[in-house]
């Protein structure tokens, strides 16, 4: 009998994924059952705990899963040139978090992913590695202002990327919770917190 292929593996284990994001947009982490997994994707028990022993499995996959995009979008930009400033930056994240917020969309996840954290060591450790590895691209950006002489040249980058990674989460509960937040209206903010290359008003 032929070895079932690695690719034939990676798409039965991204269709549960794709079948437990709906279910948790829909109905959260804890109102849905692996019963709902099950249904959504097609599958039976066995087929399913072949490739997660349980659904906090799940959601530690999801939540690495779904800050891919916004990492790549932000490590490119970072790498821009011209560099985009702080605002530019913030608001070209915000827009892909716009666009990958919808109903059943995966950035709503994240909310959900950090809460659990907080009460769930299996959850813990895939959320702060997503988050170590946000930190580190905005610490990339910090050097890369200070290269350009946004920053002072003795400037703690690790200090900035600590305070300015504050935004973008502050976005996306606002966006998702209040809905009264759009990009531009956040770059507007920072723009005014951090005016780069524009004379302080006195």
């Amino acid at each position: 009998m032929p070895r079932v292929s690695e690719e034939h593996l990676e798409r039965r284990r991204q269709q549960i994924l794709d079948a437990a994001q709906l279910c948790f947009a829909r109905k959260g982490f804890f109102e849905t059952s692996m019963q709902d997994v099950f249904a959504e994707s097609g599958l039976s028990a066995g087929a399913v705990y072949r490739y997660f022993k349980s659904k906090n499995e799940i959601i530690a996959a999801l939540a690495t899963q779904t800050t891919v995009h916004l990492r790549l979008a932000m490590a490119e930009a970072v790498r821009s040139d011209p560099l985009p400033t702080p605002a530019e930056l913030v608001r070209d994240i915000a827009e892909e978090v716009v666009r990958r917020s919808g109903p059943d969309g995966p950035v709503r996840l994240a909310p959900q992913a950090w809460a659990l954290a907080l009460v769930n060591d299996g959850a813990a450790g895939p959320v702060r590695e997503t988050m170590h590895a946000m930190r580190d691209i905005w610490r990339d950006y910090a050097v890369r202002m200070r290269e350009v002489g946004w920053l002072p040249q003795d400037a703690d980058t690790d200090a900035v990327a600590k305070a300015i990674i504050g935004f973008l989460p502050g976005f996306i509960l606002q966006h998702l919770i209040l809905e009264d937040l759009d990009p531009e209206t956040l770059a507007r903010g920072v723009d005014l917190l951090v005016p780069v290359g524009k004379p302080a008003v006195r």
